[in-house]
This record gives C-alpha cells, structure tokens and sequence, in this order.
C-alpha cells in the first residue's frame, strides 16, 4: 500500500486542537461506533438493485457512491469493510466522524464544499486511480438538505468511474433537530438499501453537461426517496 493510500486509513494528528477538543473527538467517535455498531446489529437489511452494483464494479469499475446526510447512521454501518474512501469536512464535526468510519474499515479524505473541496476531489481522484472506491454525502456537510452538489460529477470527469446513487430506507427511526433531520434507526428495525443504475460522466464534459448530469444525479435520488416513503406507507 503506497504512502498516499495509507493516510487515508490513518487517524489524523489532532495536535493542533486543544486538549477539551481532542477528548471531545475521541468521545464522539467512540460513542458513535459503538452506538452504530449495536444497533446496525439488530437491523434486518434488504436488497434493492443490486444489479446495478454489480454493472458498475464490472471490468475493474470503482464506483463513487453518493447518498443523502440523513442516511449515514445505518449506510456506514451495512457498507462497512470495504474500504471506501469518504470526504469529510475540515472541521471538528469533521474530524469525530473520519475517526468512527475509519474503524468501520473506511478512509477519509479532508475537504468539503466550503473548506478545501477542490484539493479533495483532486486527492480522491488520485486514490481512485490507485484502485480506491470513493463515496460523498451528496448534501453535505450543511445542506441544502437534499439538493445534490457537484462534487461526485467533477470526481466522474476526473477519474472516469460511475457514480453510484445509493440510499437507506429505515421502517423505524427517530429524526434530530439537526438541519438535515438526522435519521437515527431504532433497534431491529427493517431496512432497504436501494442501489440505483450507475451515472457516467465523458472525460470531455463541458459545464452545461456536468450541470445535465447534476440534475441527472438529483432526479436519481429524489426517486430512491419517493421508492422509499412508497416502501415505509406499504409497512403500516
């Protein structure tokens, strides 16, 4: 494993936080990986679309997963151990986060929308030629809440793999105040990952296309939410 591949696997040196922060981070993420550990135990996983996975991953593919902030409490959990490379922001939310997906057998690349997106999506597209697969909260870190960014489709051009939209259905949960309304799975609840059809973006995509595909990309996941209520009415 080649040095750039191993930091992203890595805790980061969190030196130049105080000493309250650092104990704050390293609480978080122990908190959050075993809480999303106990309860991903419980849950009863179902399969959607598939398919769409394995024509994706075909011929050496290395899909760029996307999904929506609300789902990562449960999607961490059942796309575990796969060493998926994820952006997360350069913040102190940012940070606990890298930490518990990491012990999830994750990486992390630092960036985001706001703060240092475009080193990220060139450092991530240099784990993807390295044979790294590579995931976005799509609305993240701070919304709009559900309003896909353009992150995963400049990733697409760069690097020339599929983008994968994915998302988590849960039967039962509890929402945060948070402005995402954060989705938290109750224990044994039943939950549907739905894996839609892989988006391709050509290398030579100009700004009017790479726009085309971001509506293409925000059409894909509205539907995977519509399959989803659909999937939650029909349980009741």
């Amino acid at each position: 494993m080649n040095t750039r591949i191993a930091r992203a696997y890595e805790f980061a040196d969190l030196s130049g936080y105080s000493f309250l922060d650092r104990w704050k981070i390293r609480a978080a993420d122990w908190v959050f990986y075993m809480l999303i550990n106990l309860i991903g135990r419980t849950a009863r996983f179902e399969v959607i679309g598939w398919e769409n996975h394995e024509k994706a991953v075909a011929n050496g593919g290395l899909p760029i997963y996307v999904f929506w902030h609300d789902r990562i409490f449960l999607t961490t959990y059942w796309w575990r151990k796969r060493r998926i490379v994820v952006m997360t922001s350069r913040s102190f939310d940012g940070e606990y986060i890298a930490r518990f997906i990491q012990r999830f057998g994750y990486g992390a690349v630092r960036g985001s929308s706001t703060r240092g997106g475009a080193g990220a999506i060139v450092e991530m597209t240099r784990l993807m030629r390295a044979g790294c697969t590579t995931a976005f909260t799509i609305d993240g870190p701070k919304g709009p809440r559900y309003v896909a960014k353009m992150g995963a489709v400049m990733l697409a051009k760069k690097s020339g793999q599929p983008i994968v939209p994915v998302t988590m259905a849960l039967e039962r949960y509890w929402t945060t105040p948070s402005w995402d309304l954060f989705q938290i799975p109750k224990p044994f609840t039943r939950a549907r990952v739905y894996v839609a059809r892989p988006i391709y973006v050509p290398p030579d995509a100009d700004e009017k296309l790479l726009a085309a595909k971001r509506d293409e990309l925000q059409q894909t996941l509205e539907e995977l939410n519509h399959q989803s209520e659909e999937w939650r009415n029909s349980l009741r």
